[in-house]
């Protein structure tokens, strides 16, 4: 009898400080990845942003995905403890046997993010991406084509699933027992906990 080997994929979160994020993050863990892949955590950062001003009072996120990786760098000296790091803490705790990496890719003000997001899943050969959405009701009602366009004005997540040669999942934290998913093929797609 021959037992099937499961292949190594290589699956990319958008990591931001976000609830979005978080819940992206925390549904890859539990229906994405498994033993022997290999997770890389993308952060875009804009070093004139004002969000970047901000962010650097808000080092340790407040969700309670990463309550037990946050209280373990908790007591490394009282030193700054960056997001992205607590996100990987909190990966390999989660899955101790997934190889977890830190990916950063530093963008211009005015330069398009979704566009280094893409370029980046595409040079480390990323099989699923997967990004923290949030609905917003312009999207909604529009439903504009992204075929070819600057992604200037269009939501970032959306602009993924359509133009992104992997797979890109969008995912929406849904109450306390699922995730709104999307893909190109499937929009809405709940999926419980």
């Amino acid at each position: 009898m021959e037992v099937a080997t499961h292949v190594p994929k290589k699956v990319m979160v958008v990591a931001e400080l976000t609830r979005e994020s978080a819940s992206a993050l925390q549904w890859a863990l539990s229906h994405a990845v498994v033993e022997n892949d290999e997770l890389f955590l993308l952060h875009v950062e804009q070093p004139i942003s004002w969000r970047n001003t901000i962010s650097t009072f808000l080092r340790k996120p407040s969700s309670p995905v990463f309550g037990a990786a946050n209280s373990s760098m908790e007591g490394s000296g009282g030193e700054d403890v960056d997001f992205v790091d607590v996100m990987k803490k909190a990966c390999e705790i989660a899955q101790p046997k997934v190889r977890v990496h830190i990916e950063r890719v530093e963008i211009d003000q005015g330069k398009d993010k979704a566009l280094a997001i893409l370029l980046k899943s595409r040079m480390l050969s990323i099989d699923l991406l997967v990004i923290g959405q949030r609905r917003r009701l312009s999207n909604t009602i529009l439903k504009c084509k992204l075929n070819g366009m600057s992604t200037k004005g269009i939501d970032t997540a959306e602009y993924l699933i359509e133009n992104s040669k992997c797979t890109c999942v969008g995912v929406m934290k849904k109450g306390h027992n699922g995730y709104l998913l999307n893909t190109k093929k499937q929009r809405n797609f709940w999926l419980l906990a």
